[in-house]
């Protein structure tokens, strides 16, 4: 009989933790997972998918504009409701809560309400009650960074923000990553004036810049107010409720709401990972090796908490990954490269592989086809959003090395041409292929030309 109260214990029921256990207790693994806030962590809670959701209703009222000149006709003017949106979102990650939590018990993993600390390298303590562990997982995700400055206890950050008592008339949004420009696009479809401020020439930083410059024009004709180089020097509250913002070029605005979406950190504090000497980078990441092992033996980590590539894909390939080596003895290097990727702002951003000055420093010679049209729906409907592709070649071996496009459902073309890329497509695969049409992705197999 084991020496060990569990097999393994998991600290952290997101996406990587629970994809862990779940595959390890139906192994036979004796499962703990302790959780004290919500079951499927950040993506299933406060990120991916109500996210989605969210995008999809800020899209309509655009649809609802769009479809007047394909012959549809409004009596009167749609009215946007939040309470509905909202409630109705926590109806659904409810029930997804209760999958997970079906999930894992019928695997056969023990779930923990609680929150767990690590107090040596095979032990943990939770409500009270010490417990020890032959192995300890720790999948704690990340958690949205605000840096501090006069009033910053007035901004909110992506865990408040599906939740609002009031939709605002006026919504300012800080930062120039991908969370930013999704919550503008969400915040401008739902009807709020909306201002992105980003400290930095160009939001979307390690993007291509053909797509960093496409995306800020397609905001601005929808109506988002971008300014960039420009910090916020305080915020302070009004008598009627609202914010007067401060910026640091000395102008000042009001506002019903301030978010700040200026990235996530590894949520690694007060876990008592010093106890069991385990080390951390200067950004507060647990430090593992391919195996995801810390420098303790017993103790392991994935997902956000480790700061590789913060996806949910990725941190469910690690879970996957740390279960078949533990216990099913697969040596599985996971491969980080090519990861196809997208930003749900209007028009979406789908990715994968190389961005365009990346490719300019690995390979001597590139060759670049680049598009950018009004696609067919919109040659009626009276919008003028355009879509951009564009392919990055290795001219030498011609293969193609990154793609990327904004427009319209670019996540779901992208994630089969990623499919493409990582089974080494070459230019040629690309242009023998034969198009669907009429339709927005075919444009991918018939760009013959490189641009000079």
């Amino acid at each position: 009989m084991s020496q060990y109260d569990y097999d393994l214990f998991v600290i952290g029921a997101g996406s990587g933790g629970v994809r862990a256990g779940r595959m390890a207790a139906a192994l036979g693994v004796r499962v703990a997972i302790a959780e004290d806030r919500y079951l499927g962590g950040t993506c299933v809670n406060v990120g991916c998918v109500p996210k989605k959701l969210y995008v999809y209703a800020s899209h309509f009222l655009e649809d609802f504009h769009d479809s007047a000149n394909f012959g549809w006709q409004h009596q009167a003017a749609p009215k946007f409701h939040w309470p509905t949106l909202r409630d109705n979102k926590i109806t659904e990650i409810k029930r997804l809560n209760g999958i997970y939590d079906s999930l894992l018990k019928n695997a056969g993993a023990e779930l923990i309400d609680g929150r767990a600390t690590v107090t040596g390298p095979h032990t943990v303590s939770i409500n009270g009650k010490e417990l020890s562990a032959e192995r300890i997982l720790v999948a704690t995700g990340g958690w949205p960074f605000i840096p501090e400055f006069p009033g910053s206890e007035h901004a909110i950050s992506s865990n408040e923000v599906f939740d609002l008592e009031k939709f605002p008339k006026h919504a300012v949004v800080v930062g120039g990553g991908y969370i930013a420009v999704e919550f503008a696009g969400i915040f401008n479809g739902l009807g709020a004036n909306t201002e992105l401020l980003y400290r930095g020439d160009l939001f979307l930083r390690g993007f291509d810049q053909d797509v960093r410059e496409f995306v800020a024009e397609e905001l601005t004709k929808k109506g988002i107010t971008t300014r960039f180089n420009t910090n916020i020097a305080r915020i302070d509250k009004t008598d009627n409720g609202q914010f007067e913002v401060q910026l640091e070029s000395g102008e000042s605005m009001v506002t019903d709401l301030v978010l700040y979406a200026t990235g996530r950190v590894p949520n690694t504090s007060n876990l008592g990972l010093e106890t069991a000497g385990v080390e951390l980078d200067g950004k507060g990441a647990i430090k593992v090796d391919e195996n995801f092992q810390t420098n303790v033996p017993s103790i392991y980590a994935l997902g956000d908490v480790i700061n590789r590539v913060q996806l949910t894909p990725v941190a469910l390939a690690e879970g996957m990954a740390l279960v078949k080596h533990l216990y099913q003895g697969q040596q599985i290097a996971l491969d980080y490269r090519q990861i196809p990727t997208a930003v749900f702002c209007q028009p979406n951003i789908g990715t994968v592989g190389l961005a365009e000055h990346e490719a300019r420093e690995k390979y001597a010679n590139i060759q670049i086809f680049r598009s950018s049209f009004k696609p067919l729906k919109h040659t009626i409907s009276g919008s003028d959003e355009r879509t951009l592709m564009k392919l990055i070649v290795d001219a030498d071996s011609d293969k193609v090395v990154g793609v990327h496009m904004v427009g319209a459902e670019a996540g779901e073309i992208i994630q089969g041409i990623g499919i493409a890329l990582r089974a080494g497509a070459t230019k040629s695969c690309f242009d023998s292929t034969i198009g669907i049409h009429p339709t927005t992705a075919e444009e991918f197999v018939t760009m013959r030309e490189p641009v000079s």
